[in-house]
């Protein structure tokens, strides 16, 4: 059986010695000090250790079941739900005024870290509830706020984002739901959408639908989409509940993982429905509950390699295979540990600088958009708007890969499912398809991030890697041949990559485009190598201090000179795959493939 225990010492030094949370001038963030942040996380981690985690396996065997028009969740989801609730965790950075406590984004983030690790599925129903509740308290009336936040806050009711249609994913121009106006303001809707995750459970009293559909006679396209609650049980004047509203579940979805989430076809027949927002604008309220979930998502990734990560250890310290070519290691036992082999250490090592690596972007984009939302800061919220696609693309893409790795290390028994990897591979697949495709994430990167606001961000973001670089130089030959020069290196690769779209886009879209994959995983490997040189930064200092435990920090830099070294040159090999153009990516007919 697997197990988890939550990084916090990890946790802790990117929120302290990289981030150096209570001295920024976020409103909130003063209160962040290492006794609070420390106790915070630590009950998240024994939450997730104590009762997620062992009903990780539980939701995978069991999955949900779609009972008489209601969905039954696997044994114990019920109990560990409430005591989500009781412990405040679905209330964190959620407004005071609805029941919340108020705390930093920053702080939900790191909390989440160690429910998704221990149970992805499971931590789906208030994740997505989050976002729900972040539609409407940026873009709800004050009425609206009243009526679900508060209850949304506790989880007493869950929220749910209805886009998908069959017929209709990423364009969603062409969804066919409608939402017929009535008399008293409120809208019919009708029409079905798939793929609704936490569409329908038995562990809220009612759950929020946030729906995308068409007001007849609106715009063309996109254009004419808005957005819509629909309860699945009407709310009263009093705010008790009423009648069951015209929404029903047609079915649960088989999937490859995930199965303790239930992911629903949803049919919607005339249900009522209140408007979000203006008409027609459906897709601005819909971002902010999607750019949100981006980066939730984009957590998801690391933090299932994470778990997996920590299982690798464990196995490869355990498993006896073979001798140690360079000398015996274990010589009262038949064999040694896989873990004296290069290639299971290169293996371990790819995951565990991928995944610290990943915590710090992810952390930092959290703190990005703190700032963007409690300093209004239009920097900021350029900058994240731009990280976005890459948090969510690359990490999902890389956590998938060093997820198998992990389940590499296990040899045949990686392949069998009680030992438990298999889940994690299969359960860390989905991210990089929900939220938007990598594919259509690097489409948003290159074809609108990288020219938003006349390339205002994206040179933000190359200014700030340059004055890193200037302010941090001659610290000691070390830490600037380990990591200054690599992280110089990779960013003018990424700016060539820039230039060669700005010079080759223009006279053909498909040079820009055929490379775009390539480029935001070039951006990735030098985001981390960014978060890596901070890390560096921050190890080193603590080291110069006399920081007692020196084999942490000692560590930490072992591990980001190993990503300077070997995992960031890849921007060496998209580079000239970008430079390639469209030529050989569009060469053949589409009969011919």
């Amino acid at each position: 059986m697997p197990s988890y225990t939550a990084p916090l010492k990890d946790m802790q030094f990117i929120l302290h010695d990289v981030l150096n949370a209570s001295e920024q001038d976020i409103p909130g963030y003063e209160e962040l000090d290492r006794d609070f942040t420390g106790a915070v996380i630590e009950e998240a981690g024994k939450l997730a250790s104590e009762v997620l985690m062992p009903l990780n396996a539980v939701g995978d065997t069991e999955g949900c079941v779609l009972e008489n028009g209601v969905v039954r969740t696997p044994t114990g989801f019920k109990d560990a739900f409430q005591q989500m609730k009781d412990g405040g965790w679905t209330a964190l950075d959620c407004d005071p005024e609805y029941g919340g406590q108020g705390l930093p984004y920053l702080m939900h983030t790191a909390a989440q870290e160690p429910f998704v690790s221990s149970n992805m599925a499971f931590n789906m129903y208030q994740g997505l509830t989050h976002g729900a509740y972040s539609a409407i308290y940026f873009h709800g009336s004050d009425a609206q706020k009243q009526t679900y936040l508060p209850k949304m806050t506790t989880c007493e009711w869950t929220g749910t984002m209805n886009l998908t249609e069959p017929h209709c994913g990423t364009d969603l121009g062409l969804m066919r739901t409608k939402a017929v106006p009535q008399d008293d303001g409120s809208y019919k809707v009708t029409g079905q959408k798939i793929f609704i995750s936490a569409g329908d459970h038995d562990m809220a009293e009612n759950i929020i639908h946030l729906v995308l559909a068409k007001i007849p006679g609106g715009p063309d396209g996109i254009k004419g989409v808005s957005l819509f609650i629909v309860p699945k049980f009407i709310v009263n004047q009093d705010g008790s509940l009423g009648d069951r509203n015209g929404v029903s579940v047609g079915k649960i979805e088989e999937k490859m993982g995930i199965h303790g989430n239930s992911t629903c076809v949803m049919n919607y027949d005339e249900a009522t429905g209140y408007l979000i927002g203006e008409m027609h604008k459906g897709m601005r309220a819909m971002f902010t509950m999607m750019n949100e979930a981006r980066l939730g998502v984009g957590l998801q990734g690391y933090a299932q390699a994470e778990v997996a990560y920590q299982n690798a250890v464990a196995y490869a310290n355990d498993r006896l295979q073979g001798r140690d070519v360079t000398g015996v290691k274990a010589p009262e036992k038949s064999a040694d540990p896989i873990i004296v082999h290069p290639d299971i250490r290169r293996n371990l090592m790819d995951q565990k600088s991928f995944t610290e690596g990943a915590r710090a972007f992810t952390y930092w984009g959290a703190y990005l958009i703190d700032r963007a939302h409690k300093n209004s800061d239009k920097n900021a919220d350029g900058l994240i708007s731009l990280l976005t696609p890459i948090i969510k693309g690359f990490q999902t893409d890389k956590g998938f890969e060093m997820a198998v790795n992990a389940q590499q290390v296990y040899g045949g028994h990686g392949y069998i499912e009680e030992w438990g990897m298999s889940q994690f591979a299969r359960d860390a697949r989905i991210a990089m398809i929900y939220e938007g495709a990598n594919g259509i994430q690097a489409l948003d990167l290159v074809g609108r991030k990288l020219a938003q606001d006349g390339g205002k961000h994206v040179m933000a973001f190359f200014d700030m890697i340059k004055s890193f670089a200037a302010e941090t130089k001659d610290q000691d030959d070390a830490f600037d041949r380990d990591f200054l020069e690599p992280l110089k290196a990779a960013s003018k690769d990424l700016q060539a990559a820039a230039m060669y779209f700005m010079q080759n886009g223009m006279k053909n879209p498909n040079n820009a485009l055929a490379g775009s994959y390539d480029f935001m995983h070039m951006f990735g490997h030098v985001c981390l190598g960014y978060m890596w040189a901070r890390m560096g930064l921050a190890a080193s200092k603590a080291l110069k201090d006399g920081a007692s435990d020196v084999a942490f920090y000692e560590t930490k830099l072992a591990t980001g000179r190993y990503y300077m070294a070997r995992q960031l040159p890849a921007t060496k090999m998209h580079l000239a795959r970008i430079e390639t153009g469209a030529d050989t990516v569009m060469a053949l007919e589409a009969a011919n493939f």
